[in-house]
């Protein structure tokens, strides 16, 4: 079975993802070192996994440091805080799970966690198919179990809850080219010739940057795990939202993909769930649904484009002329992110292979890089953050 095919009967049946069994000994009960952990750790990536990693070292007591190849944190969990009165999500959006995984980061049962999601109504909301202007539910869709931050996002979270235990030891500005593990100690290089030395490594970087080779490893991966990173298929990314004067769409608005395996696309309503009186449409594609709006010329032509598609589906000017503005966010274009995520069709072998330390030294930790339970979310990076610094310290 499929990730995708996983989701969907998730969704059908209406419950929520399994936590990974692999976590079942990372609780925040039983987060703990039997052996000699490590002195120093260095983290490359300052994004969920990244930042998770780098709390739950902190919790330890064990140096770390996290380099980050941009200027600022959060990785694909970027946001948009001025385009309208609450914050847009340009990146990860969605809570795929349940709100407990929010404690199971934090890892620490004394902390209030103040975070709304909103869960969508099953009786009262529904989507249109954009072929046939046909209603469909949300089962149909597969968006069940899903939940919208209200007035946040998942950036938020990790800015109030997890950002001040590793905020001190971000390195901002150091994209790195090469990773030396052939001896006692991790050395790892940055563009600017820097050096930083540990014990331990865990590496979060987005997998198309690993497969586009900027990143030198000493000695050479394991075969099975380059091959995993090679042959791994990584959706394009491309997000738009767009504020209307007036709400004439349904929360839901599907496309089918031919193949389903291509990508896929959806517009939905990005203020559902908000203190919000603003009518924002979000505008979700990936893999070649993607690509059709990144490949246009300019801003302008993508705007028209989608103005037109909606025009279409409601068999009038009704986008076009209730248009306000409206911001995008391509992924493909994003400097070291290069994409969207791993897409659902990928084998859990490979993934289970992408997620594999190396030498009991370097580490993998990410939204690529799990156990091939689950993959391509902010929880999945999450755990994927827990497994690896519970490898490592026990």
């Amino acid at each position: 079975m499929k990730r995708n095919e996983f989701l969907k009967m998730c969704g059908l049946l209406g419950i929520s993802l399994p936590l990974q069994s692999v976590l079942s000994s990372c609780s925040s009960s039983n987060i703990s070192s039997n052996n000699n952990p490590p002195e120093s750790v260095i983290i490359i990536g300052a994004g969920a996994a990244g930042m998770a990693a780098g709390h739950l070292l902190a919790q330890q007591g064990i140096d770390f440091k996290i380099l980050e190849a941009t200027s600022t944190y959060g990785g694909r969990m970027k946001h948009n805080t001025s385009f309208v009165d609450f914050p847009i999500p340009l990146g990860a959006e969605w809570l795929h799970v349940n709100p407990s995984i929010f404690s199971e980061i934090i890892n620490d049962n004394s902390t209030n966690i103040d975070i709304t999601t909103v869960g969508y109504n099953s009786s009262l909301d529904f989507g249109i198919d954009a072929e046939d202007g046909e209603q469909i539910t949300l089962s149909e869709i597969g968006l069940v179990i899903d939940r919208k931050f209200a007035n946040s996002t998942w950036l938020s979270f990790f800015e109030t809850y997890v950002l001040p235990s590793v905020a001190s030891k971000i390195i901002y500005n150091s994209p790195i080219t090469n990773i030396d593990y052939s001896s006692d100690a991790v050395v790892v290089t940055d563009t600017d010739g820097q050096e930083y030395n540990a014990e331990k490594l865990i590496v979060t970087i987005p997998l198309k940057i690993l497969q586009n080779g900027s990143v030198n490893f000493n000695p050479q991966l394991p075969n099975n795990k380059q091959n995993a990173i090679n042959d791994a298929t990584v959706w394009s990314g491309f997000k738009a939202f767009i504020e209307f004067s007036n709400k004439f769409y349904p929360t839901f608005i599907s496309y089918t993909t031919t193949p389903e395996t291509a990508g896929q696309k959806l517009y939905y309503d990005a203020s559902y769930g908000q203190n919000s009186i603003q009518n924002v449409l979000g505008l979700f594609s990936v893999g070649t649904e993607a690509e059709t709006y990144i490949n246009l010329n300019s801003d302008s032509e993508r705007i028209d484009f989608m103005l037109n598609e909606l025009n279409a589906v409601f068999n009038s000017n009704i986008a076009s002329s209730s248009y306000i503005q409206h911001t995008f966010q391509n992924w493909n274009a994003e400097p070291y992110a290069d994409g969207a995520y791993v897409y659902d069709y990928e084998s859990f072998n490979r993934v289970y292979r992408l997620g594999q330390s190396v030498n009991n030294k370097v580490y993998f930790a990410g939204d690529a890089y799990t156990t091939g339970n689950d993959w391509g979310s902010v929880h999945a990076a999450a755990r994927s953050a827990k497994r690896a610094v519970q490898e490592m310290i026990s």
